[in-house]
């Protein structure tokens, strides 16, 4: 996960059970139950494939499947480490269950 407020914010939410979209064919995208921190956020971000992001601007999760360019507002999160793959191919609105995994 990211250094960062943001990240911590994300992570005293967990677990989270969120619906998954597609958007714009590079990211799925989930509502959070509330807006996270921005404290010290950078103004934007450039994510890349496995990127795990917050958008300040609508308040919500946005995974990153494709590269994309950079987006004012974007916070990073973390990386996901294995079964992007399996993310990218959900075609419809999918549930998933987000927990802390203890190495």
């Amino acid at each position: 996960m990211a250094q960062n407020a943001t990240s911590r914010d994300f992570l005293s939410l967990l677990p989270l059970t969120l619906k998954l979209n597609d958007y714009a064919a590079t990211e799925k995208v989930a509502t959070l139950p509330r807006k996270l921190s921005t404290a010290d956020a950078p103004a934007g971000f450039d994510p890349s494939v496995g990127d795990v992001t917050y958008y300040s601007p609508w308040g919500n999760l946005a995974i990153f499947y494709k590269d994309f360019r950079y987006s004012t507002g974007l916070v990073p999160l973390g990386k996901i480490q294995s079964g992007l793959k399996d993310l990218a191919s959900l075609q419809k609105e999918t549930s998933v269950l987000i927990e802390k995994v203890k190495k």
